[in-house]
């Protein structure tokens, strides 16, 4: 924010008053300092509004997930969505952050702040613990990403290692890449020098969060293999459904709330013009983020559900939740610098790329029990490119300056979407390069599936000592005997049929 000047050599002469131009000069210098605190504090209650509403996606993921697994699984799948968030925070704070933010670092990866020393700094909320606050809660988004992808068959011990190697160092990489102000390929890079006078445009993460978060699981799935009995001997497809549509659905409003962190959010600050006059600033350009998610989710929940009543012939919940969380997904990279009727067609777009991916992935027998890779794996790709297409000059240009490359399709050129396909191809190669091996390492050293007999009988009683549901009372006398367990139903009377009776004369 601008501050306030004020000269008492200036006002003298007008006052012929040396004292009453010190004394007016001091009474502007107070009003500025009160404006700037006003700023940073408007600021820095929004983003940690942002951060809160974002770490609420981890309620939603956890509701989600639950829904999608079965029932003998639910204990255990809840208890990682607790630990991601946990064992997230920690390992952020001593690595994740600083490989992340902590400049001043060279293209690749960030040097400071380890277990934030020397921090906070600077007179913005990018420089203080809000901002590390609002990056954890996306960090541990990416985590819990992966863990539907390899939910009902592994092993509590991988879930610790994988959730902590990734927040703590595989995602922190990537989102100093595109994110930092020293990252190579970042669009907001200080010294000016982006790539392709362009930089990547990832305003809040589809290839940062959700592509990895997306193919992390991919090769953790690919490398467990499918859930017993996901496919019959024939190679044919056989439904595993989830216990609880209600907590699906449940989960995905949860996730819609917290979108509305997740993208507006990433704006960072709200008290800010646009220098164009009237009422038009950031806050505007805020409400027209939180428009474009909205209509990217709506759009791509409707063609899934009308899609699939094509496909399948019927009317499917499930479908329709993913449908909408894929169009978030894809929405993510470019709900900032779009107009709403092209997040309407990132919506449409979505839904069948996600339907085509499950297609896909049914034809190679490929598990996914939350349909992770597919969804934020290939929404987020499909997300990134779609801002190289369609990224409008004027909303470019106020959020990352003048002059800079937009959308192929509204005649900015092809700079930015190359820039985009960069960022595709990197994070996939990135991700595969280090989780991959992560994921065969724990495979070989027998750490990362169960036994066949505890993915049988489910890991809710071998693992965690008992089911998430009680069936019924032990304490209770009356109840005793009446629990879960199926009995053989025998026969009033006899079965042996009557002879029919004599016909009266």
């Amino acid at each position: 924010m601008a501050s306030l000047s004020c000269s008492a050599n200036d006002l003298a002469p007008l006052f012929n008053d040396t004292a009453a131009a010190n004394y007016l000069c001091a009474q502007f210098d107070s009003i500025s300092r009160k404006l700037a605190e006003t700023t940073y504090a408007v600021d820095n209650t929004y983003l940690l509004f942002s951060a809160y509403l974002v770490f609420a996606m981890q309620l939603g993921f956890a509701m989600l997930c639950a829904g999608s697994v079965r029932a003998k699984n639910t204990m255990n799948i809840m208890l990682t969505n607790v630990l991601d968030a946990a064992a997230g925070g920690l390992s952020y704070y001593l690595f994740g952050f600083a490989f992340a933010f902590g400049g001043p670092s060279n293209g690749f990866i960030g040097r400071h702040f380890f277990g934030l020393r020397d921090y906070p700094m600077g007179s913005s909320p990018s420089g203080d613990y809000s901002f590390f606050l609002y990056q954890w809660a996306f960090a541990i988004a990416a985590a819990g990403i992966t863990s539907g992808s390899i939910a009902e068959r592994t092993q509590f011990v991988a879930y610790l290692i994988y959730s902590s190697f990734l927040t703590g160092f595989v995602y922190p990489i990537v989102s100093h890449w595109f994110w930092s102000s020293d990252g190579w390929a970042s669009a907001s890079r200080s010294d000016g020098n982006v790539l392709f006078g362009s930089g990547v445009i990832d305003f809040a993460g589809s290839g940062v969060v959700h592509m990895v978060g997306g193919i992390a699981g991919l090769w953790g799935a690919l490398i467990e293999g499918p859930r017993i009995g996901r496919f019959d001997r024939s190679g044919r497809s056989v439904a595993l459904r989830g216990h609880s549509a209600s907590l699906v659905v449940l989960g995905s409003f949860l996730l819609w709330f917290g979108w509305y962190g997740f993208n507006p959010g990433s704006f960072l600050t709200i008290a800010k013009g646009y220098g164009s006059g009237g009422y038009y600033g950031q806050w505007s350009a805020i409400g027209r983020t939180a428009v474009t998610t909205t209509l990217a989710g709506s759009t791509a929940a409707l063609t899934t559900l009308f899609s699939k009543r094509l496909l399948a012939g019927h009317w499917n919940v499930i479908d329709v939740c993913n449908g909408l969380l894929g169009g978030f997904a894809a929405i993510t990279s470019g709900c900032a610098v779009v107009e709403p009727w092209a997040a309407i067609v990132c919506g449409f777009v979505a839904a069948w790329v996600l339907i085509g991916l499950n297609k896909l992935a049914a034809k190679v027998e490929y598990d996914d029990p939350l349909e992770a890779a597919q969804l934020h794996g290939g929404c987020g790709a499909w997300g990134v490119f779609f801002t190289g297409l369609f990224a409008k000059k004027v909303y470019v240009e106020e959020i990352y300056g003048v002059g800079r490359p937009f959308g192929a399709l509204m005649g900015g050129g092809g700079r930015l979407l190359a820039a985009q396909v960069i960022q595709i191809l990197v994070v996939c190669g990135w991700v595969t390069a280090t989780m991959a091996p992560l994921f065969y390492g724990l495979h070989k050293m027998k750490l990362l599936r169960i036994s066949r007999d505890d993915e049988t009988a489910g890991m809710d009683l071998t693992r965690h000592g008992g089911f998430a549901y009680a069936y019924h009372d032990d304490e209770d006398g009356s109840s005793r005997g009446v629990g879960f367990m199926l009995r053989r139903i025998e026969p009033a009377a006899s079965t042996t049929p009557s002879p029919p009776a004599a016909p009266q004369v």
